[in-house]
């Protein structure tokens, strides 16, 4: 990219950002920047392992352990308790600035380490499908101010999956295992299934079997000292990694998994029927209550939900055919909760979404609040969106 192709690529990029932002602030969003630089362990809590990885995290002259911000989602929930500091307080916020993540294939077009973000979050809102419909409903004008009008929009709904789990009976750290793989690939997940299915004991093949002796043969209470201790001995530095307290929940269960019987036949396969479900919007309701309901488990609150949801988009002007379903979405952040989307545009991957986002009620936790707080948001990925309205690379 020569200079003035770059002088005239980030003008128009800024005279995008101010076409998306007029969208937002004209359904009383205000325009907020939070610092670019964040306390490490709160995104390390809550981003889930993909992110975790590939977070840039330093250590200040004083110790503290800070990271370049690798979402402006967290940045807000903390800026909005910082100004509230309760959980009921209303807040509608949209914001444009840069993010950073490390990237495993090296810095590209569609994936570099520095890109922007614009977006909106909007917090206390106890009518959750009319806040979902609304976040929705203004990414997509926002797009459509910029030039965007040729997209698909893939749904999913973490709460399901959840509500599933818990309908199973399944031990809590399997859930957790579950849980955990769900946001990774089929295969990944399917594999976990597959061991907890056969063999919940092979959760430990590969650890050292120093350390699984030497917690087996403790009390709960001194797990952590013992971690602690083998890492000072292997001299294992822990930076932007779990604490021994985490490797030590993390470590029990995986014990208790060794005496477990296998799961249940008939709990697995509905599992996996229930996340092979990919269909248009409104046929997927329906394939789901049909699947859970005739192997007699209860997942119907999730699922009215997911009907009202449709209805809310239909008479906000949502186009329902563009809305394609996949159970197994979840996107890369774990802190999700419940109603995911993200926004494609032709000529780019499933990867590379131009937009996304959703409901993350239990965000609020990481940053103060007692109690889950609604919230729901998405943000625009704006050097993919110019590129996907000017129908080529940016490059």
């Amino acid at each position: 990219m020569s200079a003035e192709t770059a002088r005239n690529f980030f003008q128009t990029l800024e005279d995008q950002a101010h076409s998306i932002l007029a969208v937002f602030n004209s359904q009383g969003y205000e325009t907020v920047a939070p610092a670019i630089i964040q306390p490490a362990q709160i995104f390390l809590d809550v981003v889930g392992e993909d992110l975790r990885s590939r977070t840039y995290v330093f250590t200040d002259p004083e110790g503290a352990e800070l990271c370049l911000r690798p979402d402006l989602t967290v940045p807000t929930c903390r800026l909005h308790w910082e100004r509230h500091g309760r959980a009921n307080a209303a807040g509608r916020y949209c914001y444009n600035g840069p993010a950073f993540r490390f990237q495993p294939g090296g810095d590209s077009t569609n994936h570099p380490r520095e890109f922007r973000q614009a977006g909106i979050e909007h917090f206390s809102c106890t009518q959750y499908e009319t806040a979902e419909t609304e976040v929705l409903v203004l990414i997509i004008e926002a797009l459509k101010a910029a030039g965007l009008t040729d997209f698909t929009i893939r749904i999913g709904d973490v709460g399901i999956f959840e509500a599933l789990l818990n309908s199973l009976e399944l031990p809590a750290r399997w859930c957790r295992r579950l849980r955990a793989q769900f946001w990774r690939s089929r295969a990944t997940f399917h594999a976990e299934l597959e061991k907890l299915s056969s063999r919940p004991a092979a959760v430990v093949d590969g650890l050292p079997q120093d350390l699984l002796r030497a917690i087996a043969n403790a009390k709960r209470s001194a797990f952590e000292q013992i971690i602690e201790d083998y890492l000072v001995r292997h001299e294992i530095e822990l930076i932007g990694a779990r604490s021994p307290a985490e490797i030590a929940e993390n470590l029990s269960a995986m014990i208790e998994d060794a005496a477990s019987e296998p799961l249940a036949d008939e709990k697995r396969e509905l599992i996996e029927n229930y996340l092979g479900v990919t269909a248009p919007a409104r046929a997927a309701g329906a394939r789901m209550r049909d699947l859970i309901q005739a192997t007699g488990y209860d997942v119907s609150a999730p699922l009215d939900t997911y009907d009202r949801r449709l209805k809310n988009f239909a008479a906000a002007g949502i186009d329902l055919s563009q809305l394609h379903f996949s159970a197994h979405f979840g996107r890369r952040l774990e802190y999700y909760t419940g109603f995911v989307f993200e926004i494609l545009a032709n000529g780019f991957d499933a990867d590379s979404p131009i937009a996304g986002g959703g409901r993350y009620d239990k965000l609020m936790h990481v940053v103060g609040a007692t109690v889950d707080v609604p919230a729901v948001g998405a943000m625009i990925h704006t050097e993919r969106l110019l590129s996907a309205v000017q129908g080529g690379s940016i490059e």
